[in-house]
């Protein structure tokens, strides 16, 4: 982790919105809540560029993920543990025993699922690690990962093509935003990721530098550098069923993007006002618990297909330690919201491993 996190107050400019700018980008209005006398709170992509210049100039190197992941068991009843895998310093796969019919570990409804120590790697609990399923809009977060890697300027504007919502197999891409509608990239990564615009993900592909092909190779390059040797992605969305990617790896993903201050920015805004000109697009983040505000989550992005089932992914803290949370396939979304809800409330349950 970060030697010293940046708070929103040293990167976000805060002024009531009174009425649309007339500079080159829209502004962002976040309701902060549901209190009608509380301002709204807007800022500029300025700002989004600002959080990329921070991670940029930070002198401590993003982890590596798959290097520090074991599976240290707890025993049941004991403090004791029993340490199957050690890490090296070579991303390597790194295989995963199923701990969900030990004793005292909860029942999940998720055909996959992981909890992790994101400090140390620690593996508290872990149902089908290994399989590679579809993952639907989880895949947004790796498309969030290479949109900021490559720096880009946040204030271009970028116009919706009706190619953005063209989903794969003829899924529905989009039912909010319309071919035309235009966000500077920073809006367009924002409700990408709190939202789940699948237009918007499309977009992000399809202005990068070479174009939508080489977005995705610099998606499948990540995942090889973190050492997510399950995963590959074909396009941006998570629409096409060939996205694929286990746990385990989504484990990894989660843990480098926290090292992105943007990312955990715009993955937990709850709820946001786009103004694109002519209206206002309400919008509010896809998962409850981030919507909720009941646990302190840094990380989030959620995801659903017919064949990818109720997904989601999370950094959260518990007990003052940050801990990853992988949800794979649940079968509706309140049971993918029971899972995460009975997983984080077992973990902060425990002694203080995590």
């Amino acid at each position: 982790m970060k030697k010293s996190k940046k708070t929103l107050i040293s990167v976000l400019s805060f002024s009531v919105l009174f009425g649309l700018s007339s500079t080159s980008f829209a502004d962002l209005v976040m309701n902060s809540s549901g209190s009608s006398d509380q301002a709204s709170i807007s800022w500029s992509s300025s700002d989004a560029s600002q959080l990329l210049n921070n991670d940029a100039l930070d002198d401590e190197p993003s982890p590596q993920g798959s290097t520090t992941i074991t599976t240290t068991l707890r025993a049941a009843n004991t403090g004791n543990s029993t340490n199957h895998n050690t890490s090296s310093t070579v991303p390597k796969t790194t295989y995963i025993s199923d701990t969900s019919n030990y004793s005292n570990q909860p029942s999940v409804n998720s055909r996959a699922a992981l909890v992790m120590d994101a400090k140390t790697g620690e593996v508290l609990y872990s149902k089908n690690t290994n399989t590679a399923l579809p993952i639907a809009s989880i895949t947004k977060l790796m498309t969030a990962v290479v949109t900021s890697d490559a720096r880009l300027n946040m204030s271009e504007d970028i116009t919706l093509q009706q190619i953005d919502f063209a989903g794969a197999g003829g899924k529905n891409s989009s039912s909010t935003l319309k071919a035309g509608d235009t966000m500077n990239r920073a809006e367009m990564l924002l409700v990408a990721l709190m939202k789940s615009e699948n237009p918007a993900a499309a977009a992000l592909a399809r202005t990068y530098p070479g174009g939508r092909q080489a977005f995705i190779n610099a998606m499948n390059t990540k995942a090889r550098q973190l050492g997510m040797n399950s995963t590959h992605y074909v396009e941006s969305t998570g629409l096409d069923v060939r996205n694929i990617s286990s746990a385990r790896d989504l484990g990894i993903l989660v843990s480098a993007a926290s090292q992105y201050g943007l990312i955990r920015q715009f993955s937990t805004t709850a709820h946001y006002d786009f103004n694109l000109g002519y209206r206002v697009l309400k919008s509010n983040n896809t998962n409850a618990l981030v919507r909720n505000g009941g646990w302190n989550i840094n990380i989030s992005k959620t995801g659903y297909i017919n064949e990818a089932g109720r997904c989601v992914v999370m950094h959260t803290t518990v007990n003052s330690r940050p801990a990853v949370v992988v949800l794979l396939g649940a079968s509706t979304s309140q049971a993918r919201t029971n899972d995460a809800t009975n997983l984080l409330n077992w973990v902060s349950s425990q002694p203080k491993r995590i």
